[in-house]
């Protein structure tokens, strides 16, 4: 079986290509099932669009759920398209995001942090003049909010748990005990990690996370799954097969996919 669970589209304003195109692109490459989760709205600010080449509009909202639920009909025997949505994660919007996604029947949800201490987590600058000290405590602070993530109870899966090293290579050897603490909470909330290919994309190259926190994920039981994160329909699957690959030397055994909010286990 292959997936794709971590797609984008046009709608957010920095991905090319319709939904369509990328039900068609997974269509060509052999998937099984692709998962549409585009970047919620910001529902925790007044605006209806604050940030629009970030994030969909408030009043695109429900067009973005009917759009992939008529194409999830349309498709339906050729491929499984499912409902699904990446979710930055405010802890103090929590409730206000929880009260929006209720009433939509979403496959999964993607809880993605991309921001801390009130900055993008991909601002090429942000580390600029930081002591060693001051890393320490940023790192500390981007694992913490991913650990409130794990625990919100909201998410099926937790997006991209190391990407903040996309344009910081060195976040990587910063060094604290927060990923093995922040991996042991994600097990006991039994919430699943991707595996996302988009940070070959990025100045670090490869796949979030490292295969280091993944060693360290299957070490602590926490489950995975896949997404490319494609915000370019050529990218729809990207890397599925080497990602299998590298989880089976790994010792995973199986990974996940989801309907409906329910997990199903494939062997790998």
């Amino acid at each position: 079986m292959k997936f794709d669970f971590h797609t984008h589209h046009d709608r957010c304003g920095h991905a090319r290509g319709s939904i369509r195109d990328y039900i068609e692109a997974a269509l060509d490459c052999g998937l099984s099932m692709i998962g549409i989760a585009d970047h919620s709205p910001y529902f925790g600010m007044e605006e209806d669009q604050p940030y629009p080449h970030i994030t969909m509009a408030k009043s695109e909202f429900p067009h973005y759920i009917k759009e992939v639920q008529q194409l999830k009909k349309e498709y339906e025997g050729k491929i499984d398209v499912l409902l699904g949505i990446e979710a930055d994660f405010f802890p103090e919007s929590v409730d206000i995001y929880r009260r929006c996604f209720q009433p939509y029947p979403f496959d999964y949800i993607i809880g993605s942090v991309h921001h801390v201490d009130g900055e993008s987590i991909f601002h090429k600058t942000r580390w600029e003049g930081l002591s060693a000290e001051q890393k320490v405590k940023t790192k500390n602070a981007y694992y913490d909010l991913i650990e409130k993530s794990a625990r919100s109870g909201m998410y099926e899966i937790l997006g991209h748990i190391d990407a903040m090293k996309g344009f910081y290579p060195a976040f990587s050897t910063i060094q604290t005990n927060a990923v093995d603490k922040t991996l042991q909470i994600i097990a006991e909330q039994d919430v699943a990690i991707e595996v996302n290919t988009s940070g070959k994309t990025k100045d670090v190259g490869g796949w979030y996370p490292s295969y280091e926190i993944l060693e360290r994920a299957l070490y602590f039981g926490v489950k995975v799954t896949f997404g490319s994160d494609a915000h370019d329909p050529e990218r729809v699957g990207d890397d599925f097969e080497l990602v299998r690959q590298k989880l089976k030397e790994i010792g995973f055994q199986d990974w996940c996919y989801f309907k409906e909010k329910k997990r199903y286990s494939v062997s790998l």
